[in-house]
């Protein structure tokens, strides 16, 4: 709404229709289009988290009433305008939009992205955007998709083409009620540390060994939290 903010010279303009504008990604690339659909729906997530600890734990209602109703507003714009048509997949999530109508078709590996929300909370893993939105990510229709002899998976701009980050094999299998899908993902990860025994931030989509980043602790950490989900969830995968 009228709130938006919206500094000239910040990258492209956008039309303030109500959603939160990032200059820059997760990867620290900046934005195309300042609308990053995945970080507008993270924030609604965190913004009625924060509400709803305001109001319980502080008592505090007029805090908590403000960042309800930002939260419903960005809500209500992402369903407007991030969601749009695709061609051969329906209605499915952009990662950036201008609110002209104008958008941007990708995912990055960094989170928030497409691929993570239902792990952030902020979407259900059965929603039919999503699923669909995920289809697309996961397939060569998303320009930072690579699939090489080692593995497949998605990258970014921020290291370049063909090369994977398993922060985003992490999350297909974070994200996956299919457990062929998820015990493809822990192989392709046990297999793409190129010899170190730790997860990197990228690998060459045909070459593990070519990587970046020895020691990446968000990637790691990631690795672990999975394992250790998968291990109290579905053992049965770790043989």
């Amino acid at each position: 709404g009228s709130d938006t903010l919206q500094v000239d010279g910040y990258g492209y303009p956008v039309n303030p229709v109500g959603l939160i504008c990032s200059s820059f990604r997760p990867s620290d690339d900046s934005t195309i289009f300042s609308f990053l659909i995945p970080s507008n729906l993270f924030a609604i997530v965190s913004l009625r988290q924060s509400a709803e600890i305001l109001k319980k734990v502080k008592n505090e209602h007029s805090l908590a009433a403000k960042m309800e109703t930002l939260a419903n507003e960005v809500e209500a714009a992402v369903n407007k305008y991030g969601i749009i048509d695709h061609p051969s997949l329906g209605r499915i999530y952009a990662f950036e939009v201008d609110g002209f109508s104008s958008h941007l078709m990708m995912d990055d590996a960094n989170i928030p992205s497409l691929l993570a929300l239902p792990y952030l909370g902020a979407v259900d893993v059965n929603d039919e955007v999503y699923q669909r939105t995920r289809n697309f990510v996961l397939s060569d229709k998303n320009p930072f998709f690579f699939k090489g002899t080692a593995a497949e998976g998605i990258g970014g701009p921020h290291i370049g083409r063909d090369m994977i980050w398993p922060m985003s094999i992490i999350m297909r299998a974070q994200t996956s009620s299919n457990d062929d899908e998820i015990r493809q993902c822990i192989k392709t990860l046990v297999n793409t540390h190129g010899g170190t025994g730790f997860m990197h931030e990228s690998f060459h989509k045909n070459d593990p060994k070519k990587f970046t980043r020895h020691w990446f602790a968000w990637t790691n950490t990631l690795f672990g939290e999975l394992i250790w989900k998968i291990y109290k969830e579905k053992p049965s995968l770790l043989q």
